[in-house]
């Protein structure tokens, strides 16, 4: 017997999708018989994305900070895949070569693009998608990235006080949102992971003692940094029907980071 693909003949929006995180969960969306539209930034990196995903996907290029971003995705993923059904929201970044830190050193510049990439970019996809179901009159999920420095901070080697705050209200966001929207069958959860392998962890990655740090604070699987794919099967299962009955959830995907001392 054939195994069933958990997310067949879904249709879901992946702000964030081109690379990184995002990217490797298309894949694996799309390995679970899920049509994509992935959303990035770059243009190059949407036109590979898609090369990379096949028929299978869509890209846009666009900013998530641009409230009219995720609508058109959402629209493009209504008219190449006719329906829309979730909602994987990975933007955001560090803010720490804005002006973002430790508090008494944050600049007014800084705490405002950090707030703006990592939360309002996050409010702009998740309006944008309940929208749309209170629309079509259906149900939906949406799965936001937060951070395992929203709520278990290192502070002697990752100090940014405006990306926690903003990583801390996506969860404030998705358990309120989950709280309201249950009655209309959607689900609103949230996934938070610790240091990865990334274009944006690069600062850590260069950094002996911060990975020497890591191997004790991420415990798991020998100790290591954790890399894109680590996250991908609890993505699938929480955009799944087999996680139907759950929502306003918080999941870390850490290596065991929220629950080790670490060394400094």
């Amino acid at each position: 017997m054939s195994r069933v693909a958990q997310l067949d003949n879904k249709t879901i929006v992946i702000v964030g999708g081109t690379t990184g995180l995002g990217l490797a969960a298309a894949k694996a969306f799309v390995s679970e018989g899920a049509r994509v539209v992935v959303v990035g930034r770059n243009a190059d990196n949407v036109a590979n994305a898609e090369t990379a995903l096949g028929q299978a996907a869509r890209g846009l290029a666009g900013d998530a900070t641009d409230p009219q971003t995720a609508p058109g995705a959402i629209d493009l993923a209504k008219r190449e895949f006719g329906g829309f059904d979730g909602l994987y929201h990975v933007a955001g970044g560090s803010g720490r070569s804005i002006g973002d830190g430790p508090l008494h050193e944050i600049s007014d510049a800084g705490w405002r693009q950090t707030i703006d990439l990592n939360l309002t970019s996050v409010f702009n996809s998740n309006r944008a998608a309940l929208r749309e179901w209170a629309a079509l009159g259906q149900g939906g999920v949406i799965l936001n990235m937060t951070s395992v420095l929203a709520g278990s901070p290192a502070p002697k080697h990752f100090a940014t006080h405006a990306y926690a705050t903003a990583k801390a209200g996506i969860v404030g966001l998705t358990k309120s949102a989950a709280a309201q929207y249950a009655t209309y069958n959607i689900r609103v959860n949230a996934i938070a992971p610790a240091l990865v392998a990334t274009p944006m962890s690069g600062r850590a990655q260069a950094d002996d003692e911060i990975m020497s740090f890591i191997k004790n604070k991420q415990p798991l699987d020998g100790g290591r940094i954790g890399v894109p794919e680590d996250l991908d099967g609890a993505a699938v299962f929480l955009m799944s029907d087999a996680a139907k009955f759950i929502t306003g959830q918080l999941l870390a995907v850490d290596g065991g980071w929220s629950v080790s001392e670490g060394i400094g």
